[in-house]
């Protein structure tokens, strides 16, 4: 199992930007796709980002051209830089292992979900 901490979260305006780190908490995360979900007030967890063991990344059709992933497996981190921010882009982010079907990227079946990291986008 994967436990993770989330942090580099904060309140900007639109167009600013902001930097997530997601570090194992005693564990490594080289073995892992992992990807970033975020969680608006009301709404579903979902997908935003995710970076295979190899480096490639894949994202969300609604953050393509603003957000980055990346890792850096000797620091046991995952990051997600996020430019342009958008009111809508305003959820708690979290860091999770990801596994794949034909058409989705989901979170991993094992693993606990950490506390997330608040972001803000304002008008």
């Amino acid at each position: 199992q994967v436990q993770v901490v989330e942090s580099g979260g904060g309140s900007v305006q639109a167009g600013g930007s902001l930097r997530l780190s997601c570090v194992a908490s005693g564990r490594t995360l080289s073995g892992y796709p992992m990807g970033w979900f975020r969680q608006a007030p009301g709404k579903e967890r979902e997908f935003v980002a995710a970076v295979r063991t190899g480096g490639s990344t894949y994202y969300s059709d609604f953050v393509k051209g603003r957000f980055t992933i990346s890792r850096d497996n000797s620091k046991n981190t995952v990051y997600l830089q996020m430019n342009s921010l958008k009111p809508e882009d305003t959820a708690v982010y979290y860091c999770h292992a990801t596994r794949w079907n034909q058409l989705q990227i989901l979170a991993q079946d094992f693993g606990s979900w950490g506390q997330g990291t608040q972001v803000t986008v304002s008008s």
